[in-house]
């Protein structure tokens, strides 16, 4: 299943936030959980981009607010992160972070 926003919609959010060009490759389901509770659930678009510490990007979407609005992640394939599991578990840890501050 691909994001609702759209193919080209997680390109321009990789675009804008790393400055890559990107393919598309394939939809990958992820279930996060913590403490036995959902944190989130559902498909990561897994791109290839060409960086230097990075062969693939983990890109989705998620309504964020009224009237359908979107708030894109796309997290670099580098250091811990190996899948697409992982690039959520980035995205969940650096929002609790923020909000905790």
């Amino acid at each position: 299943m691909k994001d609702p926003a759209g193919i080209p919609a997680l390109q321009d959010a990789i675009r804008h936030l790393h400055g890559l060009e990107s393919t598309w490759l394939e939809s990958v389901p992820v279930h996060e959980e913590h403490d036995g509770k959902t944190v989130w659930a559902g498909h990561v678009q897994v791109f290839e981009v060409d960086h230097p510490a990075a062969t693939r990007c983990y890109a989705w979407s998620h309504e964020s607010g009224p009237g359908g609005r979107r708030k894109f992640h796309a997290v670099l394939g580098a250091g811990p992160v190996t899948g697409p599991v992982e690039a959520v578990r980035a995205a969940v840890l650096s929002a609790a972070r923020r909000a905790a501050n």
